[in-house]
């Protein structure tokens, strides 16, 4: 038996910022998972941790950005707001010779609606377009480094599948940005996820939805996954509380705590929603046969757990499965 994925309109989840009043007084808070409701709760080289954490001050001699193996104030998780575009969670973090690197999707500097999933088509800001990073103690300002979008529209791609499903972008820190690279709750990533997820298999990653004032929480999240989309581009997920506008670029990893791909977009149909993430090991490829950053290298995150400590167990139930067939 195989699980049936999702075969309705796939729309993107970035929050346009157009128009958002007082940007500055966006709020990011970690906490404990509570449930929602009474149910809810091409091979790729392996992560190196680098770096301690040292001081966020600014140095007259361009101090290398600090990368910590644990959470930190600014990583996966935090707030991504696009100049002119969109409202989005940041992923995984990167490095390239000095420089360090947010990954979000890459429709987060779209600037058309949420049906525009077509990156070879729909607009987008242009690169070095700043992008504001609301960490737990404060805001930096990096900047739009690299697209896919950007990157297949000038170079003409048609492949139907890399056209919908590639949907990454990397955000550039400034120097001496303390960054952390684990995904908060759960620690990792531990390499690059270099086969996909089983149907059925327990995967794990983050929400971070609005509260009644605007502030973002982010929460741990666990799904199933469904199978491959995009002829493997993409990975369709189920889980117990739905995707949100927001959660675009939001991390997923495995079982073993290996990165397996960055939110893109949610599926919609009669009987279940599904979330879909772009495959990084894919993504990561374009970008390195391309124009992508030389050395781009994910940054790992130390001590991966599937039961993170001070987590309610009902926020990390998983759906049974959705309708079996096919």
């Amino acid at each position: 038996m195989v699980l049936r994925v999702a075969d309705g309109p796939r729309r993107t989840v970035a929050v346009l910022t157009a128009g958002l009043a007082a940007s500055a007084a966006l709020a990011l808070v970690t906490a404990p998972s509570e449930p929602h409701g009474a149910d809810a709760p091409t091979s790729a080289p392996e992560a190196t941790a680098v770096g301690a954490a040292t001081s966020a001050r600014a140095l007259p001699a361009g101090p290398v950005t600090a990368v910590s193996p644990g959470p930190d104030a600014i990583g996966p998780g935090t707030v991504t707001e696009t100049a002119g575009a969109g409202l989005c969670t940041a992923g995984f973090v990167f490095t390239s010779g000095e420089r360090t690197f947010l990954a979000q999707a890459a429709h987060c500097a779209g600037t058309g609606d949420e049906a525009e999933t077509d990156g070879c088509t729909s607009a987008t800001v242009p690169l070095r377009t700043p992008v504001r990073v609301h960490g737990r103690e404060g805001t930096v300002t990096g900047s739009l480094a690299w697209s896919s979008w950007t990157t297949m529209q000038t170079r003409g791609e048609t492949d139907p599948d890399t056209c919908a499903y590639n949907d990454l972008a990397l955000v550039e820190l400034p120097a001496a940005t303390t960054t952390g690279a684990a995904v908060p709750f759960f620690g990792g990533p531990t390499g690059i996820a270099d086969t996909p997820p089983a149907a059925g298999a327990p995967v794990y990653g983050l929400s971070n939805a609005p509260g009644p004032d605007g502030a973002r929480t982010t929460a741990a999240r666990a799904g199933t996954a469904a199978g491959e989309v995009g002829g493997g581009w993409g990975h369709a997920v189920y889980t117990m509380s739905p995707g949100v506008a927001g959660e675009s670029g939001s991390p997923l990893l495995d079982d073993d705590g290996a990165a397996v791909g960055v939110l893109s977009s949610l599926t919609t149909t009669g009987d279940r929603a599904s979330i879909e993430y772009t495959d990084l090991g894919r993504a990561l490829d374009y970008a390195r046969r391309t124009d992508g950053p030389t050395g781009l290298t994910l940054a790992g995150g130390a001590g991966f757990t599937s039961t993170p400590p001070g987590v309610d167990p009902r926020a990390l139930a998983t759906p049974a499965g959705p309708a079996l067939g096919r």
